[in-house]
């Protein structure tokens, strides 16, 4: 049955949320449990949709899991994995099948994994994956709609990505763990959910570092062991509803919000107008009385400023004073969602050209990857289709901001990613009605 969310905006958002895990790091260390038989336990787990996808992946594959959602707890039991095979049925719904391969070739010495799926914000290809595999010496064949691994053991290697993919990052160093010898994966990702991630593969007896200049270190080791684990809180869940904050003119304490991983976005922030106070268990974010500013950002793989932090970061621009220009550097096709915004009645635009400084992989190739806001304008409710789950976050609050009533459709995006999106939204003041067709 399809959901919509009705919105009454205007409102000025106050109080207090308390953010749980990060779906970028949790779902991946369900997958690092299947490393090693016996039960993994994942605490400070989102009661989110792409944690139950996940979990019915796991459960294809013969794991036994246990789910408490109210406690935020997951039990994985690896010991019970029965199967190389991941179902046809899972292909387009996430993109964790694709990181099932290193523990199945472990277990197994083969893998089967159908097409991948996610968000349209822009091609995802699985070259690096691929490639990567085949250093660490998988065989890798594609037929019958799915990639087809084999490998007695994996192998150390030294391997070099043309781009710091999180996804590439997060598999091989799973592979890595259990291979023979020492693997170095070069010009890798470095995100706060990959150390975490890291952490928890040297909690279950990896042997792993990260070195100078964006390399990971992996020293192979004959087994690992179950672990006990929390997962480190949601800094894009943090920073979407501090915008939410900043935009409506509100007052928000966002217990569990993590200065450290919010580093760069709250510099941005700042530039922007915005203002915030750190507290020893999370920070207050408030716009009253605040004048927002224009400014000229690109988007970067981490420590830069992340490309999930743009969407909101837009609808926060609509409110400021002057021309603001917002480059992506990340996803090509991340823009796909201000013609929606722009008949709630922003002035955006979105251009080919790279507007901004930074070296940038879309240059003269056509796509529209920049955008030119202009502000500030009032926004008035519209009805919307939501894209992808970035998008969806921020057409929430477009809504919760404009004036008048809006129809948002599409909502599943939303709640693969956010933690009771719609409850946190409602102890904050906003007019939300959630209407099963």
């Amino acid at each position: 049955m399809a959901r919509k969310y009705i919105v009454e905006g205007g409102t000025n958002l106050q109080g207090e949320i308390t953010i749980r895990g990060a779906k970028n790091a949790v779902t991946k260390e369900m997958v690092a449990a299947l490393l090693a038989p016996g039960v993994s336990r994942l605490r400070n787990v989102p009661d989110i949709g792409d944690v139950d996808i996940t979990r019915r992946v796991l459960e294809s594959l013969g794991c036994g899991v246990r789910h408490d959602a109210a406690a935020g707890t997951l039990e994985i039991d690896g010991s019970t994995l029965s199967t190389p095979e991941v179902p046809a049925e899972y292909s387009g719904l996430n993109r964790i099948p694709i990181l099932m391969v290193g523990p199945l070739l472990h277990r197994f010495g083969r893998a089967v994994v159908p097409m991948m799926g996610g968000c349209g914000i822009g091609e995802r290809p699985i070259d690096f994956h691929l490639q990567g595999f085949e250093s660490l010496g998988a065989k890798v064949e594609y037929h019958d709609g799915a990639y087809h691994f084999s490998a007695e053991r994996l192998t150390g290697t030294r391997i070099t990505l043309p781009f710091p993919s999180v996804g590439a990052t997060e598999n091989l160093m799973m592979a890595a763990a259990l291979a023979h010898g020492t693997t170095e994966i070069r010009n890798a990702a470095i995100e706060p959910e990959i150390v975490d991630l890291a952490l928890l593969l040297q909690a279950m007896g990896a042997i792993i570092s990260q070195e100078t200049d964006r390399t990971w270190v992996i020293q192979g080791v004959d087994s690992l062991r179950p672990a006990d684990h929390r997962v480190l809180n949601d800094r894009i869940e943090a920073a979407s509803f501090a915008v939410s904050a900043v935009a409506t003119g509100g007052d928000v304490f966002i217990r569990g919000a993590d200065q450290l991983h919010l580093l760069t976005f709250l510099n941005w922030l700042r530039r922007a107008g915005g203002e915030f106070d750190v507290k020893p268990d999370g920070i207050r974010f408030y716009g009253r009385d605040r004048k927002l500013k224009s400014i000229a950002a690109e988007t970067g793989v981490h420590p830069g400023l992340m490309t999930d932090w743009q969407q909101p970061l837009v609808i926060l621009l609509t409110q400021a004073t002057g021309m603001s220009v917002i480059h992506e550097t990340v996803y090509e096709n991340r823009f796909g969602y201000v013609e929606a915004l722009n008949r709630m009645g922003a002035h955006i635009q979105v251009f080919d050209e790279c507007l901004g400084g930074k070296d940038c992989r879309f240059r003269h190739l056509g796509h529209r990857h920049s955008a030119v806001i202009l502000g500030p304008t009032p926004l008035r409710g519209a009805e919307m289709e939501i894209p992808d789950l970035r998008a969806g976050f921020s057409y929430l609050v477009a809504a919760v901001l404009a004036k008048g009533k809006s129809t948002l459709t599409g909502v599943r995006y939303i709640e693969r990613g956010y933690d009771h999106v719609v409850e946190k939204f409602r102890s904050l003041g906003a007019s939300i009605e959630v209407v099963e067709e």
